[in-house]
C-alpha cells in the first residue's frame, strides 16, 4: 500500500481509539517516525496531509531537512548529545527526550542565541531500562523544577518508551503511570510549566497509549513501511 494509503488506516485507528475511551480524536497527534526514510518519502506523506515528522539522529536530520521540499515541522524524539544541540536550534519546534539538567540548560543556551523558545518533553524511563535514556521517576521533579528557571524552553509534557512486548496490553502500566507522573507534576503549579503533551505509544501500541492519555504518538513502521 502507499503511504497515503497508510496514513488514512492509522488516522481512522487514532480516532477510533480516541473515542473508544471518551476522547476528542483532535487532541491526540501523529508524528510520523521519518528516521532512515528518504526526503521523498516525507514529501509523498506531507502531499497526504501529514505535516508533523519525528526523527532520532541529529546529523540525518539536518540533512533530510534541506532536501525535503513540503512544508513540515520537525521533532526531535531520539536520544540527543548535548553537544549536537546546536545543530537543532530553529530546525525543531519539540524536543521529546530531555532527561538532564545539562542538556536543558544547552536547548535553552542555543535557543536563546536565536531569540527564540523551544518546547520540551521530559523523557522518563519508568521501566529503569540500561538501554534507554530517561529520567527515573524520582529524580524527575527535581528535574522539572530545574528546567523551569530557563528562560528559553518551555516544557510541555512527560514521554516515555515502555519496554517492548508482543502484547501492547502489557505497556498499558508504564503509560498509566506516566500519565499519574504528569498528574502529580500539574498538581504542584510550578510556574513555566505545563502537563498538557504525553508522547507515548508506537506502531504496536499506539491504541493503548491513547486510551491512557496519550497526546502524541510516535508511529514509522506502520506508515512507512520497514526501514530502508
Amino acid at each position: 500500500m502507499s503511504i497515503a494509503e497508510n496514513l488514512s488506516i492509522i488516522q481512522n485507528k487514532i480516532r477510533a481509539a480516541a473515542l473508544k475511551a471518551g476522547r476528542d480524536p483532535a487532541s491526540v497527534r501523529l508524528v510520523a517516525v521519518s528516521k532512515t526514510q528518504p526526503p521523498a518519502a516525507i514529501d509523498e506523506a506531507a502531499l497526504a496531509g501529514q505535516l508533523l515528522f519525528g526523527e532520532n539522529y541529529v546529523q540525518e536530520l539536518t540533512a533530510k531537512a534541506k532536501e525535503v521540499v513540503q512544508p513540515v515541522e520537525w521533532h526531535y524524539i531520539g536520544g540527543l548529545q548535548t553537544n549536537k544541540v546546536k545543530y537543532l536550534a530553529g530546525l525543531v519546534t519539540m524536543v521529546h527526550s530531555v532527561d538532564r539538567i545539562s542538556l536543558a540548560q544547552e536547548i535553552d543556551r542555543q535557543w536563546g542565541r536565536i531569540g527564540k523558545c523551544c518546547d520540551i518533553l521530559i523523557q522518563v524511563n519508568i521501566a529503569c531500562e540500561t538501554t534507554k535514556c530517561g529520567t527515573s521517576s524520582a529524580e524527575l521533579i527535581e528535574l522539572v523544577r530545574a528546567a523551569a528557571t530557563l528562560p528559553h524552553l518551555r516544557i510541555r509534557g512527560l514521554m516515555t518508551m515502555p519496554p517492548f512486548y508482543d502484547d501492547p496490553e502489557a505497556a498499558r502500566p508504564y503509560f498509566r503511570e506516566l500519565k499519574r507522573l504528569a498528574m502529580e507534576i500539574a498538581a504542584q503549579d510550578i510556574p513555566g510549566v505545563e502537563m498538557q503533551e504525553l508522547s507515548m505509544g508506537m506502531s504496536g501500541d499506539f491504541a493503548v497509549a491513547i486510551a491512557e492519555g496519550a497526546t502524541l504518538v510516535r508511529i514509522g513502521s506502520a506508515i512507512f513501511g520497514e526501514r530502508r
